[in-house]
């Protein structure tokens, strides 16, 4: 049982320069006994409320180094405060502001919302087991508009999808890796570095790009640029949610559309997942 959706803006402050963090937190435990649901004693319950004023507490006291660092916290002061807390997990999310700037001049207390994506974390750890985190990124939507078609795939009497070897690429992507055991890590700069694998192995060089067979190919890539490149990185799953754009048929309006106007399919839409891991997690 637990708290979720515990959202607080926490700011400080360094000389003149202001700085945010929007979070939203669900914080949930499991007890070394199940008595309140069996005999309905509560004597070992930790009410949701307080649940949710300790994750503010933690704000206040501890700040938030990064998504990672907090949601760290929050096990280790369960695990450390109440005996009867079997098993601690806390998931935070982050609201994407950003610094306004103006004329490359950073604003010293302006912020602007922007979605490129949504990072999220997760933290649990059972008594006398190790800290176990996860981190990612979801609601990041990516298109490019060539260096991508699906050819020689298996055909029978109910295939009607025609080969194409030049389409639109275009999707939402939900990424979420894990560290193993928690180590010192810059959990900051980790992640920047493997949002900018995902984006890289997405799009290719800038002035050429990088041709992609399929949707399940360039999870595929994404997975291995991480792995190649981020050590602290064990396991990686990814999921494509993607948007396929229909080429609008003008012969009747006497024109010819050469993949100029498109039109989007909304339902149904393509998914693809994978989860990739080092060999040495799996076999440990």
């Amino acid at each position: 049982y637990g708290k979720n959706t515990i959202k607080f803006l926490r700011l400080h402050e360094e000389g003149k320069k202001q700085f945010v963090k929007e979070v939203e937190v669900c914080a949930h435990l499991r007890l070394t006994s199940p008595q309140e649901y069996m005999e309905g004693n509560n004597s070992l319950v930790i009410p949701t409320d307080t649940i949710k004023n300790i994750v503010l507490v933690l704000a206040k006291k501890n700040g938030i180094s990064s998504l990672e660092q907090f949601a760290i916290d929050i096990c280790n002061h369960f695990m450390t405060t109440f005996c009867q807390v079997a098993y601690v997990k806390a998931y935070v999310q982050e609201v994407p502001w950003q610094r306004l700037h103006e004329d490359g001049i950073p604003h010293i207390h302006s912020f602007i919302c922007v979605p490129d994506g949504i990072r999220f974390c997760e933290a649990e750890q059972c008594r006398n087991g190790p800290l176990i985190v996860f981190a990612g990124i979801k609601d990041l939507k990516l298109m490019k508009t060539t260096q991508s078609g699906f050819e020689g795939f298996y055909k029978n009497e109910h295939t009607t999808l025609p080969e194409r070897h030049d389409r639109i690429l275009c999707g939402e992507f939900f990424c979420k890796w894990s560290y193993g055991e928690c180590k010192d890590f810059d959990f900051n700069c980790i992640w920047k570095k493997i949002r900018e694998c995902i984006l890289e192995a997405f799009a290719g060089p800038p002035d050429c790009g990088e041709y992609s067979p399929s949707y399940q190919k360039t999870v595929n890539c994404i997975q291995m640029l991480v792995l190649s490149r981020v050590p602290q990185v064990q396991v990686i799953e990814v999921v494509l949610n993607n948007t396929f754009y229909n080429v609008v048929d003008m012969k009747n309006l006497g024109l010819t559309n050469d993949k100029e106007v498109l039109v989007p399919v909304e339902t149904p839409y393509g998914s693809c997942a994978c989860t990739l891991g080092r060999k040495t997690f799996f076999e440990a």
